[in-house]
This record gives C-alpha cells, sequence and structure tokens, in this order.
C-alpha cells in the first residue's frame, strides 16, 4: 500500500512538472502557475478576497495533512 501511494505521488509530480514545462512554450495555451495564481488573488466578491482566503485555506490545509505529523 505504500509504494502505490509513493507511485501515485511521483505520478502527480510528473504530471506537475510536464504541465509547467507545457505552460512556458512560447506557443502554449496553457497559462503558468503564477499566472494562475495571480488571477486568483485578485478575485473579489465586493469587499472579500475570497481567491485569497481560498488559497490561504489550501495552504492550511495542505500543510495540516502533510507537515503536522
Amino acid at each position: 500500500m505504500r509504494a502505490l501511494a509513493i507511485a501515485g505521488f511521483l505520478t502527480a509530480l510528473l504530471l506537475f512538472a510536464a504541465v509547467g514545462w507545457a505552460a512556458r512554450r512560447p506557443d502554449a495555451r496553457i497559462p503558468p502557475l503564477g499566472d494562475v495564481c495571480a488571477v486568483l488573488m485578485r478575485y473579489e466578491v465586493g469587499p472579500v478576497p475570497v481567491g485569497r482566503i481560498a488559497l490561504l485555506g489550501f495552504w492550511w490545509w495542505l500543510g495540516w495533512h502533510f507537515l503536522a505529523r
């Protein structure tokens, strides 16, 4: 079971790297991660910065599940 989890994480890492590489090509239709984060950080509903709250919540969830042990 542990080997399956490690293989899954390695596959996700390779896919993330491949999409990042594809986004940096000159004729790419995929936006780079920095552009996606910039759009997310600007998203607001009225005076509430919903995108920033969502990004903060995502980082909190990620840290809680992978770094809190």
